[in-house]
């Protein structure tokens, strides 16, 4: 279980949120809401542990993840809106390196396969700079066909992708949380996806 409470958050000298908290068991869906600037991407980095909130704690399994790194993070995946892509190396050797830097020991054919599924097979040997942003944006999100940890965490991960993508990836999400998994995401899409029990937080201006 992820539990986060009385979360609060400062950039600079602005209070983006506070009192914020929830909690989501496995096969839950948190679908975090707002307008920009309102602290959606800053509350999903806190999530990660890559920022500190200016109050509050988030717990994993009961025991705050910043003193629990060790168990957290191998549990978490983490997509944010930028895909995180070397200009200068091919869709399959960025997804091989994602996935070997979270500590995945994928092989060719478990990359493609993974490239294949959310169909961007086709540009496996393509250098990431000759991609259009929604080709970007599938490599970046076949990690999920890779991962093994429980907790994803995706910014705005339907953003750039056709109705097709939208569709496989929500599929994606769905048989993740129906095997155990919990997702939380920020969207401004309205995409049906199936999960045991779903949550939406609301971020104010």
């Amino acid at each position: 279980m992820l539990i986060a409470q009385d979360l609060a958050c400062v950039r600079g000298d602005r209070l983006l949120f506070k009192r914020v908290g929830f909690e989501l068991s496995a096969g839950g869906l948190l679908y975090v809401l707002g307008e920009n600037g309102t602290g959606k991407s800053s509350l999903l980095r806190m999530l990660c542990g890559l920022l500190m909130p200016e109050q509050g704690e988030i717990f994993w399994q009961n025991k705050k993840i910043k003193e629990n790194a060790e168990n957290y993070l191998p549990n978490l995946t983490y997509i944010g809106h930028l895909n995180g892509l070397k200009d200068d190396l091919t869709a399959l050797e960025n997804l091989q390196i994602s996935a070997r830097l979270a500590g995945n020991d994928v092989t060719d054919k478990q990359t493609l396969a993974a490239l294949s599924a959310i169909g961007i097979a086709r540009c496996a040997n393509l250098p990431a700079r000759v991609l259009s942003q929604g080709q970007k944006r599938r490599v970046a999100l076949a990690m999920l066909w890779l991962t093994q940890s429980q907790l994803w965490i995706l910014d705005e991960p339907f953003a750039a992708l056709d109705v097709a993508a939208t569709e496989v990836l929500a599929t994606r999400l769905g048989e993740h949380m129906a095997n155990g998994g919990m997702t939380i995401i920020t969207t401004h899409q309205d995409v049906a996806i199936n999960a045991r029990n779903t949550q939406t937080l609301r971020l104010n201006a």
